[in-house]
């Protein structure tokens, strides 16, 4: 039997887990997505490899054990492995910041991602229904009773008003004035309306100008980004972090060098 736990990432910078970046032009360093909703995740392998590196920089041999030691050759076996004593599976989005013009940031989901994080945090509530906002969300009023926000790519008409906090995990700075579940087939394209994108060259190592025409585009889950993912543990007495804290900023993906990947992470549940 598993004990069940459960981590919250806040992005507090960029973040970008996907394809490495290449050198030939043109090159689109994209996100990795889940494949229902086509929104960005954190594979469980990039969270358990930053817990791993985390938990050896401060206590070495310990990584071993909770995370599974690495193929070694034993007594004549070669790749001899041991089984991680905590398990992760991969983080998925809770709620994502999407700009309005002439509006408010606004976080939005849809019931897909809200199913998942219902049942990782055990949440007990309802699902809102697509189209739902809280009362106080600032929009535009439309006649006598009907209300739209503006995207780049659109309007879209809050259907329903409801009281969305309860699924706001806690530590989190979102304004819980300013949230939209939106329907499944709708959350792909504000998505990627959301990402973050930079576009990158490689200069000379000499003087300041683009070597051989190198070009690098990147794509990034904005920073305030919220996600949840899993985890199961065969033994409690875990301690991923400095003291016992449940908090911690970690950096996850790549590009951490120029600023991507600063994130905060807050764990719940039994571990």
């Amino acid at each position: 039997m598993y004990q069940k736990a459960y981590g919250i990432i806040e992005t507090l910078a960029p973040l970008h887990v996907g394809a490495s970046a290449g050198e030939e032009t043109g090159n689109l360093n994209l996100i990795f997505r889940d494949q229902f909703t086509q929104t960005g995740i954190i594979p469980g392998s990039s969270i358990r490899g930053r817990f791993r590196a985390d938990m050896r920089s401060r206590s070495k041999g310990s990584e071993n054990d909770w995370y599974g030691h690495e193929a070694i050759s034993i007594s004549g076996e070669e790749n001899k492995t041991t089984e991680a004593l905590v398990k992760f599976e991969y983080a998925s989005l809770v709620w994502l910041p999407v700009f309005c013009p002439g509006q408010p940031i606004v976080w939005i989901t849809c019931p897909w991602l809200l199913r998942r994080y219902k049942q990782v945090a055990g949440i007990d509530a309802n699902l809102p229904k697509p189209y739902t906002a809280p009362k106080a969300l600032q929009s535009r009023q439309v006649g006598t009773n009907h209300r739209v926000l503006f995207f780049n790519l659109g309007f879209i008409e809050i259907e329903h008003e409801d009281n969305l906090c309860n699924w706001v995990p806690t530590s989190t700075n979102l304004n819980h004035d300013n949230l939209l579940v939106v329907a499944d087939n709708d959350i792909a394209m504000l998505h990627d309306m959301a990402l973050y994108r930079q576009s990158r060259v490689k200069l000379a190592d000499e003087e300041k100008r683009v070597d051989g025409g190198a070009f690098f585009n990147v794509e990034a889950l904005p920073e305030a980004s919220v996600l949840v993912f899993p985890i199961a543990l065969k033994e409690k007495g875990w301690k991923p972090f400095d003291d016992g804290k449940e908090t911690e900023e970690l950096y996850f993906g790549g590009l951490e060098s120029i600023g991507f990947g600063h994130c905060r992470v807050r764990l719940a549940g039994d571990y």
